[in-house]
Formats: structure tokens, sequence, C-alpha cells
């Protein structure tokens, strides 16, 4: 982080005011760190260009070394090297039987490749196919961290309505046991009646738990997809209502998936980088020629006592054969470019499927939330009826109890279809590849 200060404060900040389904995003592209991750890959995928275009650069080495021998043959050259070869040491005596000899040896080395059958240039090319690939996976796990965000956004919302309505059921629950305990007072039914609130009162109260529970691990995994603490609070602003969803056919998504989802486009690099592969192994078939050139000093003491030469020479290499090593290398990078092409083939029909599935879940979903409003506001009213009804002694307990537990249910159903557009929308925006920040799914 460039101002971990700054950003420290700004997420305090977001931690005490009101966070938007915007604002959570937006939080989790700057602090999850599986995107801190992705990033740190780009970075090097494109340090690894650099490392490519090197070898059409010259190649320097410098190297030091100490000797010391009486070896005839050592000697012998040594003192040629060291420019103080004299007539002196022409004498059989000391042909045969030299005195030991240090020699230091400085050694600076350039080497340049002239022809490499294009080597260099399909390593370049191999790395900025990574370098793509790479961004092509952090921006896959953006997508995935924004649909992970939203998740858990009405995953809490959802936790929130869902205990409010087990809170309401509730009441309603408490006050139908002071009906009953009023009505056997009145001596207008038996403790019965009483038990049997009771015993609904416990169910009611102990969904009450269940709720509270899914409520403080979605909050721990709205943190964890943001890459907070997992204790931090939020007041979070965007309920959950549905989203008007414009009736785009499911074509228009399938185009735009082919187009814009990270998947698709990793296997078309994925072929691109098969098919390098492929001419690298044919080109390796080709003659490379290099140049060498070489500045050696050789000296009796380090600083003096000494001669120096050079060389320069140009080299020719031609692999002839190995072994038909290269032709099986070649057989197998053939394989491999089928492979990624097959690979690239299902990859596309797998996007379009998770489209089309995407693509039915939003309308199915909206389909149930049209269903369930109407099932709430009748159940809704059905119980009413029924409490006025028992009241007045035309119902049983076991009518009225029946009607407040199918009321939380039908709002229940009616949560989760809403819960169930809203990611479905921000799912088929992923399927699609134009989920961002500003997508109008996130408002």
């Amino acid at each position: 982080m460039k101002i971990p200060l700054l950003f420290l404060a700004a997420v305090a900040g977001y931690c005490q005011q009101p966070v938007s389904l915007r604002d959570a995003v937006k939080i989790a592209l700057d602090q999850n760190k599986s995107i801190e991750a992705a990033g740190a890959a780009t970075d090097a995928a494109k340090e690894k260009i650099t490392q490519a275009r090197a070898g059409y650069l010259p190649k320097a080495d410098y190297a030091e070394s100490w000797a010391r021998s009486d070896n005839p043959v050592f000697v012998f050259s040594s003192l040629l090297t060291q420019h103080q070869f004299g007539a002196q040491n022409f004498e059989i005596g000391n042909l045969n039987q030299p005195d030991f000899l240090n020699n230091f040896q400085s050694q600076l080395t350039v080497d340049q490749p002239l022809y490499d059958a294009g080597r260099t240039k399909r390593a370049v090319q191999a790395a900025e196919l990574g370098r793509s690939a790479a961004m092509e996976n952090s921006r896959r796990t953006k997508l995935d961290v924004m649909e992970g965000v939203v998740r858990s956004y009405f995953d809490v919302q959802l936790s929130v309505e869902q205990l409010r309505a087990a809170n309401q059921a509730s009441q309603s629950a408490e006050a139908d046991l002071k009906r009953a305990e009023s009505r056997v007072e009145a001596g207008m039914t038996t403790d019965v009646d009483v038990l049997s609130v009771k015993v609904h009162l416990a169910a009611v109260r102990e969904e009450q738990i269940r709720r509270t529970a899914d409520l403080d691990v979605s909050r721990a995994a709205l943190n964890d997809a943001l890459g907070l603490g997992l204790d931090a609070q939020h007041e979070l602003s965007t309920p959950l209502t549905a989203l008007a969803i414009p009736a785009t056919p499911l074509a228009d998504y399938e185009s735009s998936a082919a187009a814009n989802r990270p998947e698709s486009r990793e296997a078309k690099l994925a072929t691109d980088l098969a098919s390098n592969r492929a001419r690298d192994a044919r080109n390796n078939l080709l003659p490379q020629v290099g140049l060498h050139g070489a500045f050696e000093a050789y000296r009796q003491r380090f600083y003096d006592r000494g001669g120096d030469n050079w060389l320069v020479s140009i080299g020719l290499r031609w692999n002839l054969f190995n072994g038909f090593g290269d032709k099986a290398r070649i057989a197998e990078s053939k394989a491999a470019v089928k492979q990624s092409e097959a690979q690239r083939a299902r990859a596309e029909s797998a996007i379009r499927l998770q489209v089309r599935r995407a693509w039915a879940s939003l309308r199915a979903a909206q389909q149930r939330i049209e269903a369930a409003q109407s099932t709430v506001a009748e159940a809704t009213e059905s119980l009413r009826i029924s409490q006025n009804r028992y009241e007045a002694g035309l119902n049983t307990i076991t009518d009225l109890l029946r009607t407040e537990t199918a009321l939380l249910e039908a709002q229940t159903r009616f949560l989760a279809a809403v819960h169930d557009q809203r990611v479905a929308a921000m799912m088929l925006e992923a399927a699609a590849g134009t989920l961002d920040a500003n997508s109008e799914v996130l408002n």
C-alpha cells in the first residue's frame, strides 16, 4: 500500500458511516489480498518481458583466478601468456624441473548472438502473452472478489430482514399468548390453547436464535470478502429490494461474454502460447551464429609482471541430430496446440452455459418475487382475520398459529427471492464479463 495511514483512515471512515454496496465493492478492490496477489503476479510477468529481451543484448562476464604450480606445461604456458618467457627458460633443467610459478588471471568475455533462428523473438512474444494472461487473471480475480462482496453484502441484508421477520413473529406469538391467557381467565377456552401458543413461541424463538447466528456469520463473511478484520462493524445502506432489470436478449449477454470474459481471453492466449512454442520447436533445427570476444591478462604478481591478449571469433552451431529428440518435441508441440484449441472450445461452451444459467436464475427470481409479494399480502390479511376470529371465538388456536406460520414462511420466501434476484443480476453481469465498480447492478 502506497499510503497506509490514509487508507486506514478511509477504512475507519467507511466503518463509521453507512456503507453502500458500491462502497463495499470499492473497499474490496482496494484491500482484498487476492487482488493484491494477482497484481503482484502481473508485475512479475512484466519483468519476464525484460528478461526475454535481454537475449538481443551482449552478455559480458568478468572472472579472476589464481593458480600456483611447478607443472612444466603450466609454467611454460604461463610464462608465455605473462610475456615473461626468456632464453634461460629453454634450458633443459628449467624445462623439466621449473620452480613454482604464480599465475593471476583476469578475463573479460563478451558474447553477442548474431542469429538465433528467432529464439529471442519468440521468447519475447511468449513473455508478452504471459503478461496478457496475468492481466486477464487479475481481471478474473477482481470479478471473483466483486461477486463475493455482492453475495456477502446481500447475505447480511437477508439475515437482517429474516431476523426482523422472526422478531415480528415472536411479538405476534407473545400477543397470541396474552390473548389465550385472557380467554382462559374469561372461561372461553382451556389451558390447551395457552400450551399450544407456548410451543409455537418456543419454535419462533429458536428461529430467532438461528437467524442471529446467521447474521453474525454473514457479517464476518462480508468482512472477509472486503479484506478487513472479521470483527469490523458496518451499517449497510443498500436495502434488500428488487432491482429493475432491462429486458436484454440472452444472445447479447452471450456475445458480450465471448468478447469480455477473462476466461475466454485466457483460453485464446493459451492457444497463441502453444502455437509460439510449436514454432520454437521447429526453428530449433536451424543454425545459430554468435560473436565471441575475450580479453585476458596474466601476471606473476597481482599488480605487475604480466601480459595481456585478446580474441574475437564468430561461431556457428547447427543441431544436425540429437537422437530424434527435436522430432519428438515438434510432435509434442503440435499435440499441445490441438489440446489448447480443444480446451478453448470447451471454455467458450462453459462460458455460454454459465450465462444461460445466470439468465435463467434471474428470470426465475423475478417471477418468484411477483408470486411471493401477493402471497405475503394475502398471508398478512389472513392473519388479521384469524386473530379477530380467534378473539371472537370463531377460530381455534390451531387456525391462528397456522396463519402465523404461513405468514413467516411467505415473508421468508419473498426475502429469499429478492436476495436471489440481486445476486443473479450480479452473476449475469459477471458471466457477461461486464461487471465493474460502476455497474448498475450495484445501485
